[in-house]
Parts: structure tokens; C-alpha cells; sequence
């Protein structure tokens, strides 16, 4: 049964993480990033239906709008003792067959989803340039079984207005998937 992401605040800070990109073992931090325009996290895994119908429009945002000077992660928190398919070495397969111009992070002790509130995947969250949130829900009106295509045209409507510094509308649609694998 699918679940909705939470609705957190908006305004919250963007909680600092470290965490290793399972493509190549860097350890990666939002703090490496101090002149970003924007922020965008996914929490993504790869075994998830809803993840997997978006997984192509990510690609196409984050070759979109790295060059606008977006820092873009996609997170797994999933426990992989009990959904061992989203494992780290599996994670790096899957960002490498989808060619994720993003780092495709892992968040083994689940502390970083715990500190967003995410709930499942995907669960999107979009924070401007001072990492104060601004956006949380859905990627597009797209779901897995319906006709919709794939477009990203809410995150990219949310992300646009942000590089144009205008203020995005506070009613957002919550993003829909499989709940993360809590351990």
C-alpha cells in the first residue's frame, strides 16, 4: 500500500549529512556545496515501483539543472538486511545503468532520513539557497498505473521560481511510494 511523504514545515534548515556515494566511496556533504542555488534531495531506493517509474525524469532534471547551479542528492536509507537488493553495491549498478549525474548516497544508520522526516520513496524536498525548505511533495502527477507522463513540471515549477528568486506556492501535493525499510 502506497504511503505519502510528510508534510514538514517549510522554512526548516536542510539538516547537515555526510554520507558515502556508493559510486565511487566519497563521503559527500550538503556542506560541500556553499554556493548552490538551490537544494534537491531525493530519497530514492532501487527496488521501489514508484522510484523505478521516475527514475528517468530524476535523470532529466538533475541534467537540467546541475548547470543552473542546483546541488542535487539522491539518498538511500532503506535497511538492506531485510531488502539486501538495495545494498550499496547494488545502489552503484543501479546509478551507473541510469547514468545519475547525482551522487546516489548511502544512509546506513537511517539518522539522515530520520532528521528529514522521510517517510518513503520518493520523498523529494527542495530547499533554496539558504537551505531553508521550501518544497516538499510530488515530482509531477505522474504515478505508477496511471497514464500521466513523467514531466518533473511540479519540482521543476518549485525549482524554477527559486533560480528566478519569486516565492513557490505553500500548497503542495505530498509525494506518494513505498515507505522506507526502517530497521
Amino acid at each position: 500500500m502506497p504511503l505519502s511523504s510528510t508534510h514538514i514545515p517549510l522554512g526548516i534548515v536542510a539538516p547537515s549529512f555526510a554520507l558515502p556515494n556508493t559510486v565511487d566511496g566519497k563521503i559527500i556533504s550538503i556542506d560541500d556545496f556553499p554556493n548552490a542555488k538551490a537544494y534537491a534531495i531525493f530519497f530514492i531506493c532501487n527496488h521501489c515501483p514508484y522510484v523505478i517509474h521516475l527514475q528517468k525524469g530524476l535523470v532529466e532534471f538533475a541534467n537540467d539543472y546541475l548547470s543552473k547551479g542546483v546541488a542535487i542528492f539522491a539518498i538511500s536509507s532503506n535497511d538492506i538486511l531485510n531488502y539486501p537488493e538495495d545494498a550499496p553495491d547494488r545502489m552503484k549498478k543501479v546509478a551507473l545503468d541510469a547514468n545519475f549525474p547525482f551522487p546516489y548516497l548511502y544512509d546506513e544508520t537511517q539518522e539522515v532520513a530520520k532528521s528529514y522526516h522521510a517517510a518513503c520513496t520518493p520523498d523529494l524536498y527542495l530547499f533554496n539557497q539558504d537551505r531553508k525548505l521550501v518544497y516538499r511533495g510530488e515530482f509531477d502527477n505522474s504515478r505508477k498505473g496511471n497514464s500521466e507522463p513523467v514531466t518533473g513540471n511540479s519540482f521543476r515549477k518549485a525549482c524554477d521560481l527559486i533560480l528566478a528568486n519569486q516565492p513557490v506556492p505553500k500548497e503542495q501535493i505530498p509525494s506518494i511510494g513505498c515507505g522506507i525499510k526502517w530497521k
